[in-house]
């Protein structure tokens, strides 16, 4: 099965413009981790016997607004902070620094119904839906449960809405007694994708949601998610490491390196004029059907550990178009073309 664009859906696209408002906005957002440490090695920290324990960069100074509307996807390697930043945004992790707003506001100025009533309105679809599930809840409860604990559904409702959620993703409602287990892969996803719709969400936070399907599977995920955004006019933040993927769903793509965001651009202005080195060794290692001979050059290098970042620009030790000031300055994200921005000191020797 292939992906089907919006028309061939049977729904026009509504994209986002550039005057649409922000509905979540991450501004210089961080997040850095460390193990936790008792008395006894806070003492000896201090007494100089013991070194601080180290600490994980796991996402560093990254702004990102993302309008009603819009389909945002967010790609870069394993380890480079795209997961840790979804989390941020749904709101599973609190930011070392920076602010996180919602529709205008700073979340931490809202009030606890004002909070409680947007952390329902941004949900998250995870990378392994069996994981995700509890195995020792049938589909009823995995997916009715939150809407009745937050009070949108009485009881005695439940199995009503249930029904409607699973007929929206393309399941049966003979399967509202089956355990996770019972499940394919695929139907899994589609049990998963339906839960978080439960509590009638504006915002999907989507983690490698569809990585761990078979490739026809896959397709038809995509096209799920394509139709409920035109139906239920979604938002998206689709993180994936699949470029294919990413061009067919999004809108928008923000490509991340170690913690960073390195360029951020519409689809086909990232795909057919790549600024960054990064973003540019990237597409050159993404199959395609065009035929001709083509010679595969990987990225050179493993990426850095998060937990000693190079100095400067991130991508230098890998980058063949490095510079001095690469090693010891970080390029700012800035503006090269329309809505498109790129953090490269080359773009200043142009």
């Amino acid at each position: 099965m292939s992906i089907l664009s919006p028309s061939e859906v049977g729904l026009a696209p509504v994209p986002a413009t550039l005057a649409t408002p922000a509905l979540l906005e991450l501004k210089n957002i961080s997040k850095r981790f460390s193990p936790p440490t008792d008395i006894a090695q806070r003492i000896a920290m201090r007494m100089g016997l013991a070194k601080p324990s180290p600490t994980v960069h796991a996402v560093n100074d990254v702004s990102l607004a993302i309008r009603a509307g819009e389909v945002v996807g967010l790609v870069g390697e394993s380890g480079c902070g795209k997961s840790t930043l979804g989390r941020l945004a749904v709101g599973l992790y609190s930011p070392s620094e920076g602010t996180r707003s919602w529709q205008g506001r700073a979340m931490h100025t809202l009030s606890a119904e004002e909070q409680r009533r947007a952390r329902l309105q941004i949900q998250m679809v995870f990378q392994d839906p069996y994981a995700s599930l509890n195995p020792r809840m049938r589909v009823e409860d995995l997916v009715g449960e939150a809407a009745r604990a937050h009070g949108l559904v009485r009881r005695g409702q439940q199995r009503e809405m249930v029904c409607a959620l699973l007929e929206k993703v393309g399941l049966p409602n003979t399967v509202l007694r089956r355990f996770p287990h019972q499940f394919s892969g695929g139907q899994r996803a589609r049990v998963g994708i339906a839960r978080a719709l439960a509590l009638e969400p504006k915002f999907l936070v989507c983690d490698e949601a569809v990585a761990a399907l078979d490739v026809s599977i896959q397709a038809q995920v995509i096209n799920l998610f394509m139709k409920l955004r035109q139906e239920l006019n979604l938002t998206y933040l689709f993180i994936s490491h699949d470029l294919g993927v990413v061009r067919h769903i999004s809108d928008r793509v923000v490509i991340m390196y170690l913690g960073r965001v390195v360029e951020e651009a519409p689809v086909e202005a990232l795909f057919s004029r790549p600024n960054h080195p990064y973003s540019q060794a990237l597409l050159a290692e993404t199959p395609t059907l065009e035929v001709r001979k083509k010679t595969f050059v990987a990225v050179q290098g493993e990426i850095p550990s998060p937990l000693s970042p190079p100095s400067g620009c991130h991508f230098h030790p890998r980058c063949p178009h490095a510079i001095a000031r690469c090693k010891v300055e970080q390029p700012a994200l800035r503006t090269i073309d329309t809505a498109h921005r790129s953090a490269c000191h080359l773009n200043d020797l142009q």
